[in-house]
């Protein structure tokens, strides 16, 4: 059973920073990309930020110069730290992961599929 708990949501003043965590369990072969998507109310989801397992970055042009992706493959966690945020980054934040579950009947991994988290909230103070 593969689960993805993210946390570090919260509420904050536009214009301060937030970094959020997202932390894979359970019986895990090997973790692909990884990334944080957001939804706000009435709104799709969309990409805020991605990274490889080899550490190359992609991100949305709302969040470049201000959000920072990373990875810590020994902890099996992605972090998004977000700086300079505004009102408009008022939204759910979900992590995502393409990960190749461990079978231990072949003592290899599945094929990859995609996993979300819960999301966590981000609000602003007015």
């Amino acid at each position: 059973q593969v689960q993805l708990v993210e946390s570090g949501g919260g509420l904050v003043q536009a214009g301060g920073s937030l970094r959020l965590s997202c932390a894979v369990s359970g019986s895990i072969f090997s973790i692909n990309a990884m990334g944080w998507y957001r939804q706000a109310p009435g709104k799709q989801r969309e990409l805020v930020a991605a990274i490889t397992s080899g550490g190359s970055t992609n991100y949305a042009d709302s969040g470049k110069g201000r959000f920072t992706i990373s990875r810590d493959n020994a902890k099996n966690t992605v972090y998004l730290q977000m700086n300079s945020l505004k009102p408009e980054d008022k939204a759910g934040y979900y992590c995502n992961a393409d990960i190749s579950a461990f079978n231990p009947g072949s003592w290899s991994g599945e094929r990859p599929l995609d996993y979300w988290g819960q999301g966590t909230q981000v609000t602003f103070s007015s």
